[in-house]
């Protein structure tokens, strides 16, 4: 008896704690436990919920669907608001297979097989309320027609794409997180700039030569690591008065290819530039808190990068500077370098 009332409080507890909380949170939460509350109360009454997918009562706006071998996307009843079908081997979305989901917030389908001729070009256009959409480890060659401009968060990545059209995107005013790495992309032209939300652009591991231009004036996050870009635009940052965040690394930046005080600009607080051919430490705003500069051809410890004048006020905030796998040791480091990087822990040389 002891061990029934344990049983039931494990599994009866949560539910009844359940209950405060947000549908997000449940959503995430039923989402990584195993599926205990799908499988043990999965609601197939009146055949509404598919047989081979679970929608449990605790959280009955998630229908999970995911990790089950299916090819096709099953039947959606109406009232589901967040559906999970990746991890599938879904091979199409027909413009049939969603117009019943016409509360779709969350559409999970990332890690599947569909390719861009496969997705009809209606599948998307009664989802007026859909806020995610993740896309990612499919067979696109391109950004699917017609997608809803209800869009908050867009991940496409890790698929084949080699081009955006400005008409990809276009109205997407709410459009606020982009994921569009790891794909072919050699270049992006105006496609992004009416995207006036966008605070996150992801377009690292493509085939890029040079920095995208023009780009949405609010973004905070800018991620282009790992293509081949060789140069960055005169006055760049001076076009973004929110970008925090900038990681170009592993691409083909040289001393000449960046124009003087390009990030000697206030509010920036990480820049990565590890895995270029620099040969000169940049100079950067002493707001800055954490520089990557690992892994170039940096052959002098310029203090000056830093810190143009040192007093009790002016002095560099930087909390991380690492530049191991340069051409200079510990003994390069100016001996007066503590009253300039007097918050840096520790530096990496």
């Amino acid at each position: 008896m002891r061990l029934v009332i344990l049983f039931l409080l494990s599994v009866l507890l949560p539910l009844v704690l359940s209950h405060g909380w947000d549908h997000l949170a449940g959503a995430y939460y039923q989402q990584n436990q195993g599926y205990l509350y799908g499988s043990l109360y999965a609601d197939r009454a009146g055949g509404e919920c598919p047989e081979e997918c679970d929608c449990p009562p605790s959280f009955p706006v998630a229908m999970y669907c995911d990790s089950r071998g299916l090819t096709a996307v099953p039947t959606i009843p109406s009232h589901v608001k967040y559906l999970y079908l990746q991890h599938n081997a879904i091979t199409a979305l027909p413009d049939s297979a969603l117009s019943n989901a016409t509360n779709l917030v969350w559409l999970m389908i990332h890690y599947n097989q569909l390719t861009s001729e496969s997705i009809g070009k209606k599948a998307f256009l009664k989802l007026e309320a859909l806020e995610r959409l993740y896309l990612q480890h499919n067979n696109l060659t391109s950004i699917p027609s017609n997608l809803p401009r209800s869009l908050l968060d867009l991940r496409i990545d890790h698929n084949k794409i080699e081009k955006v059209s400005p008409t990809d995107l276009e109205g997407m005013d709410n459009l606020t997180v982009l994921y569009l790495h790891n794909n072919g992309l050699s270049e992006v032209g105006s496609s992004l700039k009416a995207l006036k939300s966008l605070i996150l652009l992801d377009i690292s591991g493509n085939k890029l030569t040079k920095v995208p231009d023009p780009l949405p004036a609010n973004l905070h996050q800018l991620y282009v690591e790992y293509n081949s870009i060789d140069s960055v635009p005169e006055a760049f940052l001076s076009k973004f008065t929110q970008l925090q965040y900038i990681r170009m690394s592993h691409n083909l930046l040289t001393d000449k290819s960046i124009p003087a005080n390009t990030f000697n600009v206030s509010g920036l607080v990480e820049l990565d530039l590890s895995f270029n051919k620099l040969e000169r430490i940049p100079l950067v705003s002493t707001t800055l808190q954490h520089l990557y500069l690992q892994a170039n051809q940096i052959k002098e410890f310029t203090l000056g990068s830093f810190c143009s004048v040192v007093d009790m006020t002016n002095f560099s905030k930087l909390l991380t500077l690492r530049l191991d796998g340069n051409e200079i040791s510990p003994q390069d480091i100016p001996v007066d370098s503590s009253l300039c990087l007097r918050q840096v822990l520790d530096i990496e040389i």
